[in-house]
């Protein structure tokens, strides 16, 4: 399980003397025992995805307002990181997959113009949930709808 993977190199880390990978791991931690706390019960395998996801969102989030700000120091310690948590979560899907998917959910649903915009971002994100982010599938879904 995911979560004994991470106890397991959160040890290693303690060992190694790796800051940043032991800030990323107990971060990710946090955020497990919190969602437990918040009287959810034991976390699955995929709340730990979920938050492992969120944990990386936020990361790429910080990355670009410290981009904006000027703090390049700031921006590196958080994409170093990103580079830690990314290699928990499973490989994300290329620009070409999620266009598959959403041409088929298209396809299926019939969708013509942005007003279905809702109909096809739904089935595409639960077919590709923990592999692709959503403003990835969302501009995939306007480019197909004639948006993007």
């Amino acid at each position: 399980m995911l979560k004994d993977t991470l106890t397991a190199d959160l040890k290693d880390a303690m060992r190694e003397k790796d800051k940043v990978r032991l800030s990323a791991i107990r971060m990710i931690r946090t955020a497990i025992t919190e969602k437990e706390k918040a009287g959810t019960g034991v976390a699955t395998e995929d709340d730990v995805l979920a938050i492992i996801a969120k944990q990386a969102k936020q990361r790429r989030d910080s990355i670009a307002q410290f981009e904006v700000a000027g703090r390049d120091d700031l921006a590196a310690h958080e994409a170093a990181e990103l580079a830690v948590i990314e290699a928990y979560l499973p490989a994300q899907a290329t620009d070409e997959e999620i266009r598959a998917v959403v041409d088929a959910v298209v396809a299926r649903t019939g969708a013509t113009s942005m007003k279905d915009m809702g109909k096809v971002m739904g089935p595409a994100m639960g077919q590709l949930k923990g592999v692709a982010e959503g403003g990835r599938v969302q501009a995939a879904v306007k480019a197909a709808l004639g948006a993007g």
